[in-house]
């Protein structure tokens, strides 16, 4: 069961959502829209082979923006801090976005309960698009859990940076 605006508004104030800092006029319907901060990792390798460390060319954009070209991939990171131990986070692109070209978190947008942390994004451009820092890029909703809750405490937990793939460690 997904939360509405007033849910959403009343879990941030009573502490059962964590968004940090917080701006009511970011609430949408049935989500709440997140930024873009101002870094960038673009993956250098190719190809990229799951079995080894992946390397990544660091990119501080400014306010000018920076373009984002096709066949590559980027991360990013949300700007707020978001998460909640009673609800889980649904991570995804924002559609007007979506309709210029840029794909975001097409694969892993479920977020883990009890993780609270500015949340690595996955950027795709169809086409070259050109981004800026602190612009509105997604949105997250938050779902309510049914049964026993376990909280998150994977190789992912407590990152307030974009965070590389580690998928080379399950081969070791």
């Amino acid at each position: 069961m997904i939360l509405t605006y007033y849910e959403i508004l009343d879990n941030v104030k009573n502490g059962n959502i964590h968004i940090t800092p917080f701006d009511e006029a970011m609430l949408n319907p049935n989500s709440y829209d997140y930024r873009i901060d101002y870094k960038l990792l673009e993956i250098a390798d190719v190809p990229v082979d799951p079995k080894k460390q992946t390397s990544y060319h660091e990119i501080d954009f400014t306010d000018d923006g920076y373009v984002l070209s096709p066949n590559k991939t980027y991360l990013a990171n949300t700007y707020e801090e978001i998460g909640s131990d009673n609800f889980v986070p649904l991570l995804i692109g924002k559609t007007s976005l979506g309709r210029l070209g840029l794909f975001l978190q097409i694969t892993a947008d479920l977020g883990n309960l009890g993780a609270k942390h500015k949340w690595t994004l996955e950027l795709k451009a169809v086409q070259p698009i050109k981004i800026y820092p602190m612009m509105r890029i997604g949105q997250v909703s938050f779902w309510k859990v049914q049964g026993e809750k376990t909280m998150y405490s994977g190789k992912y937990d407590k990152f307030s940076v974009a965070k590389s793939s580690e998928i080379y460690k399950e081969f070791m």
